[in-house]
């Protein structure tokens, strides 16, 4: 069962590698500011800072792998642990294609590379649109 809506990887400084968002409500860069920052509090305040958050009838799950951030919201009806393992194929997937070392040494920081990535993960994105029609 696809269960991931948007997702978004991020350096952890905050710049959006690659975003998948179908209703955009807020600049993609922006979000990805809020979120690094959001982290950073977290990890301040408790080891391992934030893992997940709810805002109405989604939650956001965030994970720290490899210096990247990872943020994917799903319905609030799924299993955050559902989430957490969708999430971490998207973290695997992301290295296989990107590995540490290829970003230590050949990265010139430009974020079109990524742009192709959707096509990757789309076997673990839900598709709102033909969740929608499926409802009826």
């Amino acid at each position: 069962m696809k269960v991931l809506q948007d997702i978004y990887i991020l350096t952890s400084s905050g710049i959006v590698l690659f975003n998948r968002v179908f209703d955009p409500q807020i600049k993609t860069q922006l979000f990805g500011a809020l979120m690094s920052a959001l982290n950073s509090f977290a990890e301040n305040l408790a080891e391992g800072g934030l893992s997940n958050f709810e805002l109405s009838d989604k939650r956001f799950v965030i994970m720290k792998i490899n210096e990247f951030l990872y943020v994917a919201n799903s319905s609030t009806k799924v299993k955050p642990k559902r989430v957490v393992e969708q999430l971490e194929k998207v973290a695997k997937k992301f290295f296989e294609l990107y590995p540490l070392e290829w970003f230590k040494n050949e990265w010139d920081n430009e974020v079109s590379i990524f742009a192709d990535f959707d096509k990757e993960i789309k076997d673990l994105m839900e598709d709102p649109v033909k969740s929608f029609w499926d409802s009826f």
